[in-house]
């Protein structure tokens, strides 16, 4: 049987002939991302915002999402988010902070046990206050810096300063572009998704070090190729590997989204944009921006290996 190939064993595409272009087109949608945020801002959800977090167990069968949302919406307690959370009778109730402090979060709780009755069993009530709300944010911002610096230093060990330049660059580049987006569609920016957004660090650094890994062999192997050439060369090397890469793991998260539910549709959503941007810099910002950074062929640590010939362009 034979194994199914969704990129030809050998390419040539000239991807360095278009990174003006790219790097343009990038810079500008980064600003764009930045200017959104700013003006903007985001969509935070409770974790960052404060409020009261209800959650409850339907005890007469599946929930009735819509009745439920019809009772406690009607309360007055301005943005209500109800959806399920895991089994059919798991139902997860958020309510936005109430002006009057602890006391009026307080009253959420009761006008929502009196109109939902005794017909659930409440598993979970908690109040996150203004102060918490306010150190996640901190938090959140802290672990997504602490990541990119982790990075600029594991790669600048690992390699060279211009590739953990690069890294960062490109990982910066998708995480602006996802704070960005979240901006643009208002959608809501909670705990999950930080726990995105770091996962998208991960996975777009796991994608940038492979590239640069080829980058380096072919650049000690063939130290007479212009350095736009050993480039294309490495990244035509490891199209095969990151176009699959980047698929599998796109039909995973889509199913993830589908039928994930409510809880993990924000986590889903962000990781399947962040795998396009991820897979789309450490090939077309990551790469190039070696170049720009006067990246020369023998600049490899080990400069004592013959110098091979190089293969034929087309």
């Amino acid at each position: 049987m034979r194994a199914l190939r969704l990129v030809p064993e050998k390419t040539t595409f000239r991807f360095m002939r278009w990174r003006t272009f790219n790097f343009t087109a990038s810079i500008a949608a980064t600003i764009i991302s930045l200017i959104l945020v700013a003006v903007l801002g985001l969509n935070f959800g409770i974790d960052f915002r404060g409020g009261t977090l209800i959650e409850i167990k339907t005890t007469d069968g599946p929930a009735d999402i819509a009745q439920i949302r019809e009772l406690v919406g009607g309360l007055d307690l301005g943005d209500v988010q109800i959806q399920e959370f895991g089994s059919p009778d798991d139902v997860l109730i958020r309510v936005e902070q109430q002006d009057g402090g602890e006391l009026a979060q307080q009253a959420v709780i009761e006008k929502v046990k009196s109109a939902l009755g005794d017909t659930v069993e409440y598993r979970r009530v908690e109040i996150v206050g203004p102060q918490v709300s306010g150190e996640l944010v901190q938090s959140g911002a802290i672990a997504v810096v602490s990541a990119l610096l982790a990075i600029l230093i594991y790669i600048w060990f690992r390699f060279e300063w211009q590739y953990a330049i690069g890294a960062v660059v490109s990982t910066s580049h998708d995480v602006f572009l996802t704070l960005g987006l979240f901006a643009a569609i208002r959608y809501e920016f909670n705990l999950s998704s930080i726990a995105a957004v770091l996962t998208i660090v991960g996975y777009s650094l796991n994608d940038t070090v492979v590239v640069y890994d080829r980058i380096r062999d072919n650049l000690r192997r063939f130290k007479r190729m212009p350095i736009t050439e050993v480039i294309d060369l490495s990244i035509n090397d490891m199209l095969s590997r990151t176009v699959n890469t980047s698929l599998t793991t796109l039909l995973a998260l889509f199913a993830l989204y589908i039928f994930g539910g409510e809880v993990i549709r924000g986590f889903a959503f962000a990781m399947i944009w962040g795998v396009l941007v991820g897979t789309y810099s450490s090939t077309f910002i990551a790469a190039p921006i070696l170049i720009f950074l006067n990246l020369r062929p023998g600049a490899g640590k080990d400069s004592g290996e013959a110098t091979a010939e190089a293969p034929a362009t087309s």
